[in-house]
């Protein structure tokens, strides 16, 4: 049990240490996703951010209600965007052949979608951190959110790069090609600008409110703008930790089950 258990902790870490060194040898892949929520943040501050201010019940002068408002949710939407470039990876290993090689050679099984997962989160964390300095540094600021709150919402938001990562792992192995990969993918970019990520949901047509509460990225970011700036969290706590639980369990066990069935 207890060589098994190294083994798997080893091969893990080689897998990690390979999908890493070519996430640097090809950087353009991650900016490509990066570029997206931060374009989008500049331009929802800078030339929509006045009338949005005003439209959450502050001064239309003054745009750092909206920059508080608006970069938690953000956030989410980078983890969405940066785990494309995993489903774009695995489906590279899957159709260059990479993985029939490993499946060859004396490693552990699961070592190779751990490594995947371990080192997309990874990278979810440095665009996070990249993405946050960015918010700082337009004028965001959580003054009164205390050590406690900004470690449950760095645990939040590490649990859904984590579950999302698995629901992409598992695009990329059902994916024919990268191409389609990027596009099956795409729905963890497109659902939070269905969110509440710019405007409150009650700002929203009444028959367009149920699309926008009743997914996995409004709870989230109503419950990092919660921990962050103070503001009423409700339900959307445990309903946030249900959803990446959920779709964590989800990913994992359709990732396994394509990887078990492509081996046979």
């Amino acid at each position: 049990m207890s060589s098994a258990l190294t083994l798997a902790v080893r091969d893990s870490n080689t897998m990690l240490r390979r999908n890493l060194l070519h996430a640097r040898r090809y950087p353009s892949l991650t900016l490509n996703v990066l570029l997206t929520p931060i374009m989008l943040l500049l331009l929802f501050v800078y030339v929509f951010g006045g009338a949005m201010s005003a439209g959450i019940g502050s001064d239309g002068a003054d745009r750092s209600a909206y920059i508080a408002y608006l970069v938690p949710g953000i956030l989410l939407m980078t983890i969405g965007s940066t785990t494309i470039g995993t489903a774009v990876s695995v489906s590279m290993d899957m159709n260059e052949g990479i993985i029939a090689r490993f499946r060859t050679m004396a490693i552990h099984r699961g070592s190779v979608l751990i490594g995947h997962v371990v080192g997309s989160v990874m990278q979810v964390l440095a665009s996070l951190a990249l993405v946050g300095a960015v918010g700082v540094a337009i004028g965001f600021r959580s003054t009164d959110a205390t050590a406690l709150e900004w470690l449950a919402a760095i645990g939040l938001l590490v649990l859904f790069a984590l579950a999302l990562t698995w629901i992409a792992v598992g695009m990329g192995l059902s994916s024919p090609n990268p191409e389609a990969a990027s596009n099956t993918a795409m729905p963890l970019i497109f659902l939070p600008l269905i969110s509440s990520t710019f405007v409150p949901i009650d700002a929203m047509p009444g028959w367009f409110q149920p699309i926008a509460e009743y997914q996995p990225f409004t709870p989230a970011i109503e419950t990092l703008r919660g921990l962050l700036l103070g503001t009423e969290i409700g339900n959307n706590g445990w309903i946030a930790v249900s959803w990446c639980l959920v779709l964590a369990a989800l990913g994992y066990y359709w990732s396994k089950s394509l990887f078990d069935r492509d081996a046979k």
